[in-house]
């Protein structure tokens, strides 16, 4: 018997006026606590999607996919991980998630490392060196 494969994780890498935002999870994942708007690639929609509609969900921002970063299988979660960077269309980001969210943060790139003390996974980190120096 084989076991069915999870759906990837999509997360929305959202950069806006120099700021990328996090969320932090009220259940962690492995070690995780600080992260970016992800959840589970539904059936019928491409990571792409998946991030835009975990941010709206999770943030209550409207965004749009403006380009895959990457994918890997994240160390700590053993889940395939698709990272899309995302352009904000419209609102403000809030917690819209209350019962999986606690709170939420636009960070500079000199606080990242205070909130992600692991780093980043090498094509999101070089997106955020480049988008974050703007």
């Amino acid at each position: 018997m084989t076991e069915t494969p999870r759906p990837p994780i999509a997360a929305a890498v959202i950069v806006k006026d120099g700021q990328v935002l996090l969320v932090r999870r009220r259940v962690k994942e492995g070690s995780l606590s600080w992260q970016f708007p992800a959840g589970e690639v539904e059936a019928g929609e491409t990571p792409g999607q998946a991030a835009a509609r975990e941010a709206q969900e999770e943030t209550g921002l409207t965004v749009a996919e403006s380009q895959v970063l990457g994918e890997r299988v994240h160390p700590n979660t053993g889940r395939t991980m698709v990272y899309v960077a995302c352009d904000v269309l419209s609102g403000e980001a809030s917690v819209v998630d209350d019962e999986e969210l606690d709170e939420f943060a636009w960070l500079k790139r000199d606080q990242l490392a205070e909130y992600v003390p692991y780093g980043f996974f090498g094509p999101v980190q070089e997106h955020l060196d480049s988008a974050l120096s703007a």
